[in-house]
C-alpha cells in the first residue's frame, strides 16, 4: 500500500537549497546525502569489448573504480559517490552484476579506511523488461530483474535505482503526434501503475538487505521527448510539449517515493526539483558538466538544488588529463567544492539563483523547471494527490498556465512554434474531462485499437 503525498515538504521555494533536504539519507561509508553538501557522482560505462566476459567486464570495472577514487585523494575531495547503470549484460546475469558491486564496494572500504574519504555506491539495472516489438513488463524478465537488485544489495551497493519503461509504447506514439492527453495517459497513468508496482518490490529488497530503495527517473519518456525537441533551432517537437512530459513525468517519478524510495533520485530526472519540493528527498541531477553526455539548454539551472552532481555517463578510455573517468569526477568535485564554499559562507541562495537565472529564460524547459515555477508545479500535482491521473493533469494546466503568464514579464521569448503549440496543449486538456474512470476507459479503447505494441492485459497489473 502506498502513501500519496497532499502535501508539500517545503513551506515556500525559497526555502529549497543545493546540498540540503529535509530527509536526508547516509550510504554505509559515511557519506550523507543531502546533509548540508554536494557531493559528485561519477557515472561512467565500460568500453563496448569488456562485456564479452564477466572476467573483463570486472576488471574493467575495478580498473575505473580505483581511477575515480585515485584521483578524489589526489586532489583532496572528502565525498565521492558513483553510479553504475548497468549494460544488459550485469542485469541479464545477476551475479555479474554482483560480484561488481562487490568489487566496487571493496575499493571504496578501503580508501575510506586510508584516507577517510566518504563514499557511496548506486547500482541501476537496466530495465530489461523491453523486447523489441513491446513491453513485456511483467513475466520471465521481470523475476531476472529482482534477481539483479537482490544480487547487487548482497554486494554492497547502498542506492538501488532504476530507469523505468512504463507507459513508453503509448509516449512514442502519443508524442509524435503531439497528443497530450496521450502523454498523460503514457506517463502520469500507465508509468504511475507501473512505478508503484516495481518500487514496492525494490522497497522490499532494499529494507531486507539494509540498504536504500533511491529513486527513479522518466530517461524513457520525458527524456526521449526532451532529445527529439533538441535545441532552439530544431522543431521536430515543441519545447513546449517537452516541458509538459517533463511535469507529467513530476507526478510520475513521485510514484517511487509514495512506494518506500528515500532517495538520492536520479541524475538524468529533471523533473527531481518538482519531485524534491514534493516530498523533501535528496536528488541527483546533471548539467553543464554532463557535456560528455549530451547536450540541453539548461545546464546551470540544474545545479539549483542538487544534493548530488553527475556527469551522467562517460565511457572508459584515456584522455590527456587522465581516464575519462578521472577528468569527469574532477570536474564534478571542483563544482560541488564551489556550491559547498557557497554554503559555508552563506551564499548558497546567491549561487542558488545565479545558476537558475542563467538559464531561466533561454526556454519553456528551464523557464519551468526553475525551482520557483517547479514549486507552484508541485502544488498542482499534490492538490489532487491521490489521483494519478488528475495530478498530472494538473501538472500540465499549471504549466500552461505560468508559460501564459510569462507573456506579462516579457522575459521568455517564445516562438511562434512554441506558442502555437501551447494553444493547441491548451485546448487538448481544456476538453478533458475530470473523472479519471472515463479517461482510463477511453484511453484504453483509444490506444488498443491504434498502437499495436500495446497489449495492456498481459503487460500491466490494473
Amino acid at each position: 500500500m502506498v502513501k500519496r503525498y497532499t502535501s508539500m515538504a517545503y513551506k515556500n521555494a525559497d526555502d529549497m537549497i543545493f546540498g540540503t533536504a529535509v530527509h536526508p539519507v547516509k550510504a554505509e561509508l559515511g557519506l550523507q546525502v543531502g546533509a548540508g553538501y554536494v557531493t559528485a557522482e561519477v557515472n561512467y560505462a565500460p568500453r563496448p569489448e569488456a562485456g564479452v566476459s564477466k572476467e573483463k567486464l570486472v576488471s574493467e570495472y575495478r580498473k575505473l573504480t580505483t581511477d575515480i577514487m585515485a584521483r578524489a585523494v589526489q586532489i583532496g575531495f572528502p565525498a565521492v559517490s558513483l553510479e553504475t547503470e548497468h549494460v544488459e549484460q550485469m542485469t541479464n546475469n545477476p551475479s555479474w552484476g554482483g560480484e561488481i558491486a562487490h568489487v566496487q564496494k571493496t575499493i571504496l572500504e578501503e580508501y575510506h579506511e586510508e584516507y577517510g574519504i566518504k563514499c557511496g555506491l548506486r547500482h541501476t539495472p537496466g530495465d530489461i523488461r523491453e523486447d523489441r516489438d513491446l513491453l513485456a513488463l511483467i513475466g520471465d524478465k521481470y523475476d531476472k530483474l529482482m534477481e539483479s537488485f537482490e544480487a547487487v544489495a548482497e554486494g554492497g551497493a547502498d542506492f538501488l535505482s532504476i530507469e523505468t519503461m512504463g507507459g513508453k509504447e503509448i509516449l512514442d506514439y502519443a508524442v509524435l503526434r503531439n497528443d497530450v492527453p496521450g502523454m498523460i495517459y503514457a506517463i502520469g497513468c500507465l508509468g504511475g501503475m507501473d512505478m508503484e508496482m516495481i518500487w514496492t518490490d525494490i522497497k522490499k529488497i532494499a529494507d531486507k538487505k539494509g540498504r536504500i530503495a533511491a529513486g527513479d527517473t522518466d530517461c524513457a519518456q520525458a527524456n526521449t521527448a526532451m532529445f527529439i525537441a533538441g535545441g532552439l533551432l530544431d522543431k521536430n517537437l515543441a519545447h513546449t510539449l517537452a516541458i509538459l512530459a517533463r511535469v507529467i513525468a513530476g507526478s510520475r517519478t513521485l510514484v517511487g517515493y509514495e512506494a518506500g524510495a528515500q532517495g538520492p533520485g536520479k541524475d538524468c530526472g529533471y523533473e527531481n526539483t518538482i519531485v524534491k519540493a514534493i516530498t523533501g528527498c535528496p536528488i541527483a541531477q546533471e548539467g553543464k558538466s554532463a557535456t560528455c553526455a549530451h547536450a540541453d539548454v539548461m545546464g546551470n539551472l540544474t545545479m539549483q538544488v542538487c544534493d548530488l552532481w553527475s556527469n551522467e555517463s562517460v565511457e572508459y578510455h584515456g584522455e590527456f588529463g587522465g581516464t575519462s573517468v578521472q577528468c569527469w569526477s574532477q570536474t564534478l568535485n571542483m563544482d560541488a567544492a564551489l556550491m559547498n564554499t557557497a554554503i559555508q559562507t552563506g551564499n548558497a541562495k546567491v549561487l542558488r539563483d545565479m545558476m537558475a537565472l542563467s538559464d531561466k529564460y533561454r526556454d519553456p524547459q528551464g523557464y519551468i523547471l526553475a525551482y520557483d515555477n517547479a514549486f507552484k508545479v508541485g502544488q498542482a500535482i499534490v492538490k489532487d494527490g491521490n489521483d494519478l491521473y488528475l495530478r498530472s493533469k494538473n501538472a500540465v494546466v499549471e504549466t500552461i498556465k505560468i508559460l501564459e503568464a510569462s507573456k506579462k514579464e516579457g522575459k521568455l521569448i517564445m516562438s511562434r512554434f512554441e506558442q502555437n503549440a501551447l494553444a493547441d496543449a491548451k485546448a487538448s486538456v481544456d476538453a478533458l474531462t475530470n473523472e479519471k474512470d472515463t479517461f482510463m476507459s477511453d484511453s484504453l479503447a483509444k490506444y488498443k485499437a491504434e498502437v499495436k505494441v500495446f497489449r495492456p492485459e498481459t503487460n500491466y497489473k490494473w
